[in-house]
């Protein structure tokens, strides 16, 4: 009944994946061949549960790489060579402990058929015969061990996979240029402060902004990689249009923070849509003394994203548009699941380039990007 459960699942989710995210499809493997699947159970000395030679007779892995099938805990799915590779390594880790200490870390019975990839974390499944957890679905996590709990069988697991992707975001599921990407925002804090908040005086002890941006900042290349291909855009684009995609990401952030009700707020947005840039002002200034007493009150409420997004206003208003779009956007990813599409709207919607390389970083020429380190390891290779 299980091994239907798989087939079921991934009819369903290869249905969804070819409709919704089709780069991300496209990395699931082909259908391993059966002589392999033994092969490997015999090198491993386990047998593997139906469920796992269902799937692996489905889709023998996926493919790595940035537009790779996730789980929704961001672990890939091994063919039959990574799970061998995996496991191999699981139990090069775990040989000198006793059975009792294997049981909550790596027992020699554990298969292992996600990676998470940097580490040594990913999804694993109890192939021991006779016990009552066989075909049971765990995750590894470097620092703590096994965690079981995830699903009493891989049937079960795909099924709430494929249920996840048909809720869409409501299950963690955004799709952004063809691509599979599990996200999840972070619930706001409760609704504080007023617009009729008195302004604090000027000698009123509040925690001072920091005004030290200046338009020449220079951003490390380093800060847009994990933006992928919106990363690539931003290095490419004309100045004048991240700025405005700078200024467009702040409004958004304004709301979503609950900056936008304090008229002072408000005011500044406003003048930047005009193109109006108002002169860098002292700490005393009214936008600024607005800004510190949220500061402050953040603090007080436990509030890190409004306290953080109060700290981004000065970046765009005065600081180099590349340096203040990325803070900002990097700070909305924590908070609306759909921000990469809001950031390639905000850019004009321009045609998105690959995701980049290191070569596209080595000749990168964008003064107001320093991609210095890249940029020399290109010239070594070249060399």
């Amino acid at each position: 009944m299980t091994e239907a459960l798989v087939q079921d699942s991934w009819n369903r989710i290869d249905d969804w994946l070819r409709e919704h995210a089709p780069r991300t499809f496209a990395t699931l493997g082909p259908p391993a061949g059966h002589g392999e699947i033994v092969a490997a159970q015999e090198e491993l000395g386990v047998t593997f549960p139906p469920d796992l030679v269902a799937s692996l007779l489905r889709h023998n892995g996926a493919v790595d790489g940035a537009e790779a099938f996730l789980f929704s805990t961001h672990d890939r799915l091994l063919g039959v060579a990574g799970i061998l590779e995996g496991t191999r390594f699981m139990r090069g880790m775990a040989e000198d402990l006793d059975e009792e200490e294997a049981e909550g870390y790596w027992h020699h019975g554990y298969v292992k058929f996600g990676s998470y990839g940097v580490t040594s974390d990913g999804l694993m499944i109890d192939c021991r015969p006779g016990q009552g957890s066989f075909g049971a679905i765990g995750r590894f996590f470097d620092e703590t061990g096994t965690d079981f709990g995830r699903a009493d069988s891989l049937g079960g697991y795909l099924a709430e996979l494929a249920d996840r992707l048909e809720r869409g975001q409501d299950g963690g599921a955004v799709t952004f240029n063809g691509r599979l990407i599990w996200e999840g925002a972070s619930p706001t804090s409760p609704e504080w402060g007023s617009a009729d908040d008195p302004l604090p005086s000027a000698d009123e002890q509040l925690p001072e902004l920091d005004l030290s941006c200046s338009p020449t900042d220079l951003l490390h290349v380093s800060y847009l990689e994990g933006f992928e291909e919106l990363g690539a855009l931003i290095a490419t684009l004309p100045r004048e249009q991240v700025a405005e995609a700078a200024r467009r990401q702040l409004r958004r952030l304004a709301v979503e923070a609950g900056l936008s009700k304090y008229p002072e707020v408000r005011s500044a947005l406003d003048a930047l849509d005009r193109g109006e840039a108002p002169p860098r002002p002292e700490q005393t200034d009214p936008l600024v003394l607005r800004l510190r007493k949220v500061m402050m009150q953040a603090d007080t409420h436990r509030d890190s994203y409004r306290q953080w997004a109060a700290e981004r206003v000065a970046g765009v208003i005065w600081g180099s548009p590349y340096k203040s779009l990325k803070e900002v956007a990097g700070l909305r990813s924590r908070l609306a699941v759909d921000w990469r599409a809001d950031l390639h709207a905000d850019l004009g919607s321009p045609a998105l380039p690959p995701i980049p390389d290191d070569r596209f970083w080595g000749t990168l020429r964008n003064p107001a990007i320093d991609s210095s380190w890249y940029a020399a390891q290109y010239t070594q290779d070249q060399g």
